[in-house]
């Protein structure tokens, strides 16, 4: 179809298509026909491409083929808006007998992965487009792509084709929901999804994790695959010069390079950061370190320091800049040893005062807001440096990016209306109509919430308790495996000396 009410039946180019969805009219009418081969029978058959904006989603098109010639058909989902920072992984455990969880929606890009554990099974990313489908779909799609070339594979290898046979018994029986099994979702583009219908309560069901990539991940999605260095670099100062063994070089304090340095970091670091740290201490040196840019691969430079924070511990800030493709990220990670027990930190949030007080979320710990009914796991958003209301509004623009493809013009009413109604609570309790609790569980006890008083004791609004951690916490933090004698016995030889 082209591009005005007119025009409904003519079929245009596959340039004159991509070049009028890019145009700014082209949300005024974003559906086009254009003509296409069939891989099938060899005839042109047509392609209908829509872009369109999923709210609080993604920029997506949609595209449908159909061949009149022998009832081909086929659809997919490509991204036609950024990559995100970082990939996502979606683990959904899907109970037997209970068809719902299997009608899920499932967002797949072209760049994700599907894994089945229990049947050893996965679908690689070329495998399968991108597609808009559900976990019951996704499965089945995988079945009907096996079955096709099952008449090729008896005549050439039979015992390979009956040993696939048993297992699309097998398959099949997990897409009709007769057994257990864990559907897995992986994509380091971030920009696949699975439907959550407790939203934006968690699921005890789902569980969601983001992850840096790796530099084959980053390359696999078109993103510079070798470091390059710029030769001739003269403009480089001392503040970012690496040593020639590849170690931290470090800068003195009130030196040139320190002010640079320093000046780097809170270049790197957002505002919040910056100001959050500069009201406890100044760090006394500045460190660099060789490092390699998470979005290009490019070579460059990460910086940090230590400092101590009143009533807390000592932490790291970590600052990495790029000069080639202009990333930047920033990281606060806890110092010194493991604290022998876990930290639940409780805050009730009464006044304006209360929405200003420095927080600092590790990556071990959890969120909870009992009054929005609202629990996030350990990890998700990774470890921030903010305020109170700087952390909500956070965790719901996160919340609203992962969730929100539920809220489309399609959706049930009474998921829109429990959305509205999370969004209203959510505005009382930032215009403080009513007091709330704001709880940092954290079983490495590397988050903080800062006090509004002098003393610690006398803030009767905050309050921390220390926890034994359970087995299965060591576990998942790795402890229960972590042996130390052999670097406890050279560290005590080397202080004996």
């Amino acid at each position: 179809m082209a591009s005005s009410g007119e025009d409904r039946g003519v079929v245009m180019d596959i340039r004159s298509a991509a070049e009028s969805a890019g145009d700014d009219g082209a949300r005024d009418a974003p559906l086009h026909v254009v003509e296409s081969l069939c891989m099938r029978c060899g005839e042109n058959g047509t392609t209908r491409i829509l872009l369109t904006l999923i709210p609080h989603f993604r920029e997506v098109v949609l595209m449908a083929f159909e061949c009149p010639h022998c009832s081909e058909r086929n659809n997919e989902i490509q991204f036609a808006g950024q990559l995100q920072p970082k990939g996502c992984c979606y683990t959904l455990k899907v109970p037997k007998g209970q068809p719902e969880i299997l009608n899920r929606q499932v967002v797949k890009s072209d760049s994700a992965t599907i894994k089945i554990p229990e049947l050893d099974f996965e679908i690689p990313p070329e495998a399968q487009r991108g597609t808009l489908s559900t976990v019951e779909g996704s499965i089945m799609r995988a079945v009907s792509e096996l079955q096709a070339l099952q008449d090729e594979r008896k005549k050439v290898d039979p015992q390979k084709a009956e040993a696939i046979e048993q297992f699309l018994v097998k398959l099949r029986s997990l897409g009709s929901g007769e057994a257990d099994f864990t559907f897995i979702l992986d994509d380091a583009s971030g920009n696949s999804f699975i439907e959550n219908p407790n939203a934006p309560s968690s699921d005890p069901l789902l569980s969601l994790r983001f992850y840096e990539r790796t530099y084959e991940q980053q390359a696999a999605l078109g993103f510079l695959a070798e470091p390059t260095r710029e030769s001739g670099d003269s403009s480089q100062d001392a503040s970012t010069v690496e040593g020639n063994s590849g170690g931290p070089q470090r800068i003195p304090h009130g030196s040139v390079g320190a002010v640079a340095g320093r000046r780097a970091i809170a270049q790197g670091n957002s505002d919040e950061i910056t100001a959050a740290l500069c009201r406890y201490s100044a760090p006394e040196e500045v460190d660099t370190l060789p490092s390699t840019c998470a979005a290009c691969a490019t070579e460059c430079v990460t910086r940090f320091f230590s400092t101590k924070i009143p009533y807390f511990r000592q932490v790291i800030v970590m600052a990495t800049s790029c000069d080639a493709c202009g990333y930047r990220n920033s990281e606060l990670k806890p110092g010194g040893e493991i604290p022998a027990k876990g930290k639940k930190t409780t805050l009730l949030v009464k006044n304006v005062k209360d929405l200003s007080r420095d927080v600092i979320k590790s990556d071990s710990a959890a969120v909870s807001v009992p009054e929005l009914e609202l629990e996030l796991s350990s990890g998700t958003l990774g470890g921030i440096v903010t305020t109170v209301e700087g952390l909500i509004v956070k965790i719901c623009e996160a919340l609203e990016r992962v969730h929100g493809f539920q809220l489309g013009d399609s959706t049930y009413e009474w998921k829109k209306k429990k959305w509205d109604g999370f969004t209203e609570r959510l505005a009382k309790l930032l215009n403080l109509e009513e007091p709330w609790t704001l709880i940092l569980d954290d079983a490495l006890a590397a988050s903080f919430i800062a006090p509004a008083t002098d003393s610690l004791e006398d803030d009767k609004q905050l309050t921390i308790e220390e926890y034994e951690r359970s087995w299965e916490q060591n576990e998942e933090l790795g402890l229960n495996d972590m042996d130390t004698s052999s670097a406890d016995m050279a560290y005590n030889t080397t202080s004996a000396s």
